[in-house]
Order: structure tokens, then sequence, then C-alpha cells
């Protein structure tokens, strides 16, 4: 619960959407430095920001985290209720703590939606296994226990893939019918930049990684890679461009200069979404060095719709919610070893052909099944069912008829902004 909501492309994606509907919409979240109280890009979406003095590293300061986020969240919610405001609630996880919100919702016959973002129980795993230390029974038996109450107690789940639809039926106890899923990625309006990859002889191409950086995303590997792919085929024709933030990156930015790879490697940092757009426009191949855990074979990556979304070929590692996103517009690698990758890369470098067909299979892709317009079409339909609304000629319901409330959370655990919207869907 550490992510202002002008952060995070989805829930904005899912404000707007909502609004288009005739839906009236209230965010709850953290405060962004801007103070925003209603969402930029929106008719009149409201935000109700808290201030978040606790975020940190750890289980008690997660712990103190959370538990300010729940009291802050309640207290806003009340407030709300109050004024008969609410008539229906959704939250976005991490944590799974806000399950006693949807007892009290449902209590008043109000629906209330778990918009599940991330698996809790396989990312504590996964930063227990990063250092080398065995999982703590207890808080992995919390973590579960949240998280199907988190699912048990709700009127619907919304999943980000197949996966976590699979995991809501059989570890949420949820009825299928009341489980939706909503992929994350762009609509087809947010994609403005004109393609600018380069073609031919001597022309230089671009390598990029867009997304966060943290310890579980690997991003060292695609680093690493670039030195390999160094000695595979020169400096001169290539750059590779790491796009992001998290807790790594400073150590990333040590380790290229160590490694004397500045002039083919660069680290542009935070991105706004237009800057993203610009960048992706230039990209010839994106890389996805997530390492193959339980929680990355099963989470569906932002950078990877990203990338299909503007055709771009992707060098991955073989994960099954990978390649249900990415499909042939992908070259897989087992388990995404700097070398693995550097071949991969070198390999499509030299495949002109082979570029242009996985270029098409990605616009197909994106075009047919990802893009945000097939999905908010899902999105909508469920709220349709839970809280249906006569939308006057205007397009919009007054204020006092229908209110939605959403938390947003960031997906990734951890205390500072990140890349686009969130790491794992």
């Amino acid at each position: 619960m550490n992510l202002p909501v002008e952060r995070d492309r989805r829930v904005i994606r899912e404000c707007k959407a909502l609004e288009a509907a005739g839906y009236r919409v209230t965010v709850i979240c953290p405060r962004g430095k801007e103070g925003l109280t209603y969402l930029p890009g929106t008719r009149d979406t409201a935000i109700r920001s808290f201030r978040q003095p606790l975020a940190g590293s750890g289980v008690i300061s997660f712990a103190m985290e959370f538990l300010w986020s729940f009291v802050c969240v309640a207290w806003r919610l009340f407030g709300l209720l109050l004024r008969g405001r609410v008539h229906g609630m959704q939250v976005c996880n991490p944590p799974d703590v806000f399950w006693p919100l949807a007892l009290l919702m449902r209590a008043l016959g109000t629906p209330f939606v778990f918009d599940h973002h991330d698996l809790n129980p396989e990312l504590y795993e996964c930063k227990a296994d990063e250092k080398n230390e065995k999982p703590n029974g207890v808080i992995l038996g919390v973590l579960k226990l949240f998280e199907k109450l988190s699912m048990r107690c709700s009127s619907w789940v919304v999943s980000t893939n197949e996966s976590y639809r699979e995991i809501a039926i059989r570890r949420g106890g949820c009825a299928p019918e009341r489980v939706t899923v909503v992929r994350n990625g762009p609509a087809a309006s947010e994609i403005k930049a004109p393609p600018v990859v380069a073609h031919g002889p001597g022309a230089r191409k671009r390598i990029v990684y867009l997304g966060v950086i943290n310890p579980q995303d690997h991003v060292e590997a695609a680093v690493l890679a670039a030195e390999r792919l160094i000695d595979l085929r020169g400096r001169d024709d290539w750059e590779m461009v790491i796009a992001g933030d998290g807790d790594c990156l400073a150590d990333l930015r040590q380790l290229a200069a160590a490694r004397g790879i500045t002039d083919v490697v660069s680290f542009a940092g935070w991105l706004e979404a237009t800057q993203v757009d610009e960048l992706l426009a230039s990209a010839t191949i994106g890389v996805q060095p997530d390492p193959p855990t339980a929680m990355a074979n099963l989470s569906t990556m932002a950078k990877s719709v990203e990338y299909v979304a503007r055709g771009i070929p992707v060098v991955a590692v073989d994960l099954l919610e990978t390649r249900r996103t990415a499909e042939g517009a992908a070259v897989y690698v087992p388990t995404g070893t700097p070398d693995e990758l550097a071949k991969a890369i070198d390999a499509l470098l030299d495949s002109p052909a082979e570029l242009a067909l996985m270029r098409e299979i990605a616009l197909q892709r994106f075009r047919d099944t990802l893009s945000w317009d097939h999905q908010a079409a899902a999105y909508i339909e469920m709220w349709r069912t839970l809280v249906p609304v006569q939308v006057e000629a205007v397009g919009r319901v007054p204020r006092d008829r229908v209110s939605m409330m959403r938390t947003a959370g960031d997906g990734e655990a951890v205390s500072r902004p990140q890349p686009l919207e969130s790491e794992r869907y």
C-alpha cells in the first residue's frame, strides 16, 4: 500500500474505464509528491490520500506499514460511508490486509472487489531465497491465510492472468463465475510515438529493459549479457538502455562502470508514460531476464505487455505466463544466464527476417487480445453485474448515485516509486 495512484497505470486505466461507463470514482492511496486531489487525465476522479511515514524494509517495517495503511484506508472509507458515497469498493494488493473491510462492506450490502496484483506468499519465498534464508513458517502461513481471506470475503476477484485465476479458484476457494481475468497493458490510444527501429547495415540497434530493478528481477543478468555481447559482436552497432528504478539501480550503475561497459549500457531511470512510449518506439529488442522462480512463472510481467504492444521482439526466460503473453513474439532461454541472453540477442540482431515476423506476431497479439480496450470490456461487465447504473445522456451519473472507492497497491512490496504501474500482473 505504498504507491500513489498517479504512479499506477493499471489503476488509472480502471478509473478511466469506470468513468466512461458512467461511474464516479474515488481513490484512497498513499500521498504522492504533488499532493493531488484529483487524478490527472480523468474527468473528476477524486483522490483521498494519506501520508505514508512508515515505509521501509524488513518484516517489522512491512507489518507496521501495512497496519498504518489499513487504519488510514479504513478512516477515509468511514468518512465516505457517513456521507453515503460508497456503492462499491475495490482494493488492490499488496498487502492482503483489507478483508475485514470486505466483511463490513458486504454486511452493508455493498460489493467488494479484490484486484489481485501479486502473489504475496510466493513473493515472500522469493525474497527469502535471495537472502539464502529459509522462509519463516509462521509468516508464510499468515500470508497464505490473508490471501485466502481476501479472496473468500470478496464479492468478486479480478485476476491479472489465467494462472492467478486458477489460484483464486483453487487456493482462494472462489467460485469460477466470480473470478474475472483483466490483464494489464496499454490501450491502443496510449501508443502514440511512431516506431523508429533501426534497420540496415551500420544502423545502431537498441536493446531495452523496462521495469522494476529489484533483486528478484535479475536485471544484473541483462547488464552482464551486454558484456558478453561485446565479445560476440563488438561495440559498434548496438546499445542497451536500462529504464526503471528500484533497490538495485545504484548497484547496477556501479557494475556497469566496473566492467567498463558504460559506453554501451546506459540507465534512463524513472520514465513518465510519454517517455516510456518514446523509448520503446526506438527499441529493436526488449529483454525480460526474470529468473524461473515459482512467482515469476505464474506472473505476467508488465514490461512484456509493453514490449508486445509496440511490436518489439522479446528475449525472455521461458516462463508460463510470459509464453501466454508473447507467444511467438519472443525467443525463450532456459534460465536467463548472461550467456543465454547474449547469444539469443546476438542471433536476433543478425536475423532481420525473424525480427520482422516477430514484430507482426506481437502487434497481432496486442490488437486481438492484450490491449486494454479488450480488458476494459471484461472489467466493466463485472462492475455492471455488481453495481448496475443508468448512464444519462451526457454520459455520466449524478454524484450521489454511484461512487467507487479503491486502494492502490504497487505489486512489489517496496517503498520507492516503480516504473509503469507495477511489475507483475
